[in-house]
């Protein structure tokens, strides 16, 4: 069944409609999630917030695009809305926590239980996270759109469509990504 009948069906809370659009489209709106989130458990709530979204939301498509581009932005924006809770959270318990635990010398450092396996495995989790770490300190649009891009394989009219930019403005996010990321991450590959 094609996206519009889909959609026809949805808004007339036809619950096998849903199941279908889920069903469809639940890989591609976790790993959207989880690209940004990279965290699994948060990547699958947000993912279920995103089609309870939709459920809820349908009678607000409008058709203009693909069903697929509307998920691809709720997706993207219940991620970054998340983020913002969680740096919000996170900013707040640090605040409170400092000073109730550096009075008692207590230690938050957990060690990682990987740390006595392979060599090989740890060195590729570790280059790993720095890569990683370097695509989240881009700016939000250049790392959407270099995620999308790199992680979802768009091509760039698609990440247009999500973003609602230009087609040479996703060039220009993608090509400042690209070069962001070759700056933060020259200096770790120098060291090793």
């Amino acid at each position: 069944m094609d996206d519009k009948e889909l959609i026809h069906r949805l808004s007339n809370r036809d619950e096998l409609a849903f199941r279908e659009i889920v069903e469809k489209y639940e890989k591609l709106v976790f790993n959207t999630c989880y690209h940004i989130l990279q965290q699994s458990m948060d990547a699958e709530d947000i993912a279920q917030e995103v089609f309870v979204e939709v459920f809820e939301s349908i009678h607000q498509f409008r058709n203009e695009s693909r069903l697929s581009t509307w998920l691809y932005r709720i997706s993207i924006n219940k991620s970054l809305n998340h983020l913002r809770k969680v740096k919000r959270q996170a900013n707040t318990i640090r605040m409170d926590g400092f000073s109730k635990i550096e009075g008692y010398g207590l230690s938050m450092d957990v060690e990682d239980p990987t740390a006595h396996n392979n060599p090989a495995t740890i060195e590729y989790k570790e280059r790993s996270q720095v890569l990683q770490n370097a695509i989240n300190s881009l700016p939000k649009n250049q790392r959407i759109a270099f995620t999308l891009s790199k992680f979802d394989e768009l091509s760039y009219q698609e990440i247009a469509e999500i973003m609602s930019l230009s087609i040479s403005s996703v060039e220009s996010l993608i090509h400042r990504a690209k070069l962001n990321l070759q700056k933060k991450l020259v200096n770790y590959y120098k060291n090793e």
